[in-house]
């Protein structure tokens, strides 16, 4: 009786994600093309095309395994050569664009107003994207320091905030932009979505949201 090795489990348990996934099904294509061949009828053999054709797809699933191994190893030293590029980053102050920590100080902001704004407004959100506060801001400011407060003007608790620069002209609406600031990068490292900065703030951003090195 021939066995097909498309159906013929062997009682084999469902393989691992990743690069495990691949190692684990080359492992399970031996064993069924082991099974097969030993319980082949031997008054109706498994045909030499339908052998060759098998034979093929090990060397391909073979394949596979060594090209993934190469790309890992690839993936690695890039990882290892832009940790090694961002190391000198550490200690300098980062300009960034994303969430911002408040731990009770002033924190400077660069409100990125738009061009042709006659007013200018900041709104604080929390991590429920509910607004906490609007608070003008001088068209012609290059700095902002914001405070932490709320609408009714009692300090706001510590922790992250999503800060938000709406610029008009008139009452028309014409951009929103998210406000740089400047924080100390404490940490280089490779994260989930590529190279990482911790920031003095405990905050971790995306190098890609950096806008600006300079010395503390």
């Amino acid at each position: 009786m021939q066995v097909n090795p498309l159906t013929q489990t062997g009682g084999t348990t469902p393989a691992p994600p990743g690069g495990n996934a691949i190692a684990s099904d080359f492992d399970t294509f031996l064993r069924m093309l082991t099974v097969q061949i030993q319980n082949q009828d031997p008054l109706n053999p498994m045909e030499s095309t339908e052998f060759a054709v098998q034979l093929a797809t090990f060397a391909g699933v073979e394949q596979q395994i060594r090209t993934n191994q190469s790309l890992a190893a690839m993936t690695q030293q890039l990882a290892l050569g832009t940790v090694t590029q961002l190391a000198g980053w550490i200690g300098m102050d980062a300009r960034v664009r994303a969430q911002v920590r408040f731990e009770g100080d002033a924190v400077t902001l660069t409100p990125n107003i738009h061009a042709a704004a006659d007013r200018a407004m900041l709104v604080v959100r929390d991590d429920y994207n509910r607004v906490l506060s609007r608070e003008p801001i001088p068209v012609g400011a290059q700095t902002f320091d914001w405070e932490g407060r709320a609408a009714n003007g009692a300090p706001l608790a510590p922790g992250p905030y999503n800060l938000s620069v709406e610029s008009y002209i008139g009452e028309s609406l014409l951009d929103i932009r998210v406000p740089d600031y400047y924080a100390v990068v404490r940490e280089a490292r490779i994260g989930q979505e590529g190279a990482e900065l911790v920031l003095e703030n405990g905050l971790v951003v995306n190098a890609s949201q950096i806008t600006a090195l300079r010395r503390p």
